[in-house]
C-alpha cells in the first residue's frame, strides 16, 4: 500500500467486511481484533481484485514497511532533511540496519540504496516535467550534496542529463495550434 488511493481502498474493504480498524496507515492496518481465518481471506480475496494482497510474511512485512518509509520521504517530503536512510529506517522499524539491507537485497535483488536513487531521480523527473523549479532547486529539494552529484546520478540511471531530459520532453510536447 503504497498511495493514498490504496489506503483508500483497504478502508472501504475493511469496513465492507465489517473488520473494525484501530489505525490505517499507507502500508500498515491494526485492527481492533484478531481476524478469523476466514475473513482474511475474503479480504486478501478482494485486496487482489484492486491489485493490491494482505502481507503475513514477516519479512514480506518489513520489505513493505521498507519501500514505504522511502516513498514518504522522497516523494512526499515537502522538502527532504539532511538525514541517512539507514538511520531513518533503524529508527522508524526498530531493527538494525544491517539486519534490514540485508533482508532488503535479499529479497529484492537490489540494494536501499539502489532503491533509494531509482526513487529520487524519479523524483526528479517528475519535477523537472512539472517546470516549476530549476535543476538547482531540484538538487536542493531532495538533498543532493551538489548539482553535478544530481546530474551524474540522473545520467546513470536514465542515460540522459537532466537538461537533455527536459529538453526531450517539451520537443514531445506540442501546442494545440501546432498540430496540423
Amino acid at each position: 500500500m503504497v498511495c493514498i488511493r490504496c489506503k483508500m481502498v483497504v478502508a472501504s474493504e475493511l469496513e465492507n467486511l465489517g473488520i473494525q480498524y484501530k489505525n490505517l496507515t499507507i502500508g500498515e492496518v491494526e485492527v481492533s481484533e484478531d481476524m478469523s481465518d476466514e475473513d482474511k481471506e475474503k479480504l486478501d480475496f478482494n485486496l487482489r481484485r484492486s491489485g493490491l494482497e494482505l502481507m503475513n510474511n514477516r519479512k514480506s512485512q518489513i520489505i513493505e514497511k521498507i519501500k514505504n518509509v522511502i516513498i514518504e520521504m522522497v516523494h512526499y517530503t515537502e522538502d527532504m532533511e539532511p538525514v541517512h536512510f539507514s538511520e531513518v529506517l533503524s529508527e522508524k522499524l526498530h531493527l538494525d540496519y544491517t539486519y534490514l539491507s540485508n533482508l532488503f537485497s535479499e529479497v529484492t535483488g537490489v540494494t536501499i540504496q539502489q532503491f533509494v536513487i531509482k526513487h529520487k531521480i524519479e523524483r526528479v523527473k517528475e519535477l523537472l516535467v512539472y517546470d516549476e523549479l530549476n535543476i538547482s532547486e531540484i538538487a536542493w529539494k531532495l538533498n543532493y550534496s551538489s548539482v553535478q552529484h544530481l546530474s551524474t546520478q540522473f545520467k546513470k540511471v536514465t542515460g540522459l542529463s537532466p537538461t537533455h531530459f527536459k529538453t526531450l520532453r517539451k520537443k514531445r510536447r506540442q501546442s494545440i495550434n501546432e498540430i496540423g
